[in-house]
């Protein structure tokens, strides 16, 4: 097994699969922050002040300066970009057609809720990867800066109307389901993704009982998120 020093140009690229998989995987993560951006800036209109609107847009801005770090690497990878990114648009398409926010606090309990659930997901697969890859995956998937104010906004409302909570709470459920069935259909669909996460770079592969527990993982998580914006999981 290589080392955690392996260069993303070295031995680990050669493997036709490897290389398959985890420009799959960028390609991925490309259109899912395009798709974000897109998102954040149209829950931006439904912002009730300024003040939130711009928190949002600033938001919005994150997305993009991290496509545009992913984009660069992927240019390396594969002669057109777009085109290869475009092709991943279902998956982001059939999550959103299912999660459409009916006001700003879905949008911004989506973004901090749907979005970390995503992150949680690909940082696990970010283990198997070679360590250059690795580190872009993670920065890319790091915070924007702006939990804070998701927080508080969320809070702040269901102080100022309780029941506000329970409707949140609904739909915070409904986002974890809706990602974990996208998440669980990446990896039945992208064989050579699949093949990276059974055989693991710089960390053992993932076996059934394996990807049971990461998933366990990711609904923990998703848990200590619900619970940190005064929501029930």
């Amino acid at each position: 097994m290589a080392s955690d020093d392996v260069p993303a140009t070295g031995s680990t690229f050669d493997d036709p699969v490897y290389r398959t998989g985890v420009t799959e995987l960028i390609g991925i993560l490309c259109y899912g922050e395009i798709s974000a951006t897109e998102r954040l800036a149209e829950d931006a209109t439904m912002a009730p002040d300024l003040a939130t609107k711009a928190e949002i847009l600033a938001m919005a801005a994150a997305e993009w300066d991290h496509f545009e770090k992913l984009r660069e690497r992927l240019a390396g990878l594969v002669d057109e970009p777009y085109p290869f990114i475009e092709q991943f648009a279902p998956i982001f398409d059939r999550f959103h057609a299912q999660t459409s926010p009916s006001d700003w606090l879905e949008g911004l309990v989506k973004a901090y809720v749907g979005d970390g659930l995503a992150a949680d997901f690909y940082r696990e697969i970010a283990a198997f990867l070679d360590s250059d890859t690795r580190e872009l995956v993670l920065e890319t998937l790091s915070g924007t800066g702006h939990s804070d104010f998701v927080v508080d906004a969320v809070r702040g409302a269901i102080a100022a109307e309780p029941r506000v909570g329970g409707r949140l709470a609904l739909w915070g459920r409904r986002l974890m389901g809706e990602a974990l069935s996208q998440a669980q259909m990446v990896v039945a669909e992208r064989d050579a993704l699949s093949a990276v996460m059974v055989g693991g770079i710089d960390h053992p592969g993932l076996d059934l009982a394996g990807i049971g527990r990461m998933f366990a993982r990711i609904t923990e998580s998703h848990a200590a998120r619900m619970d940190k914006l005064g929501l029930d999981a």
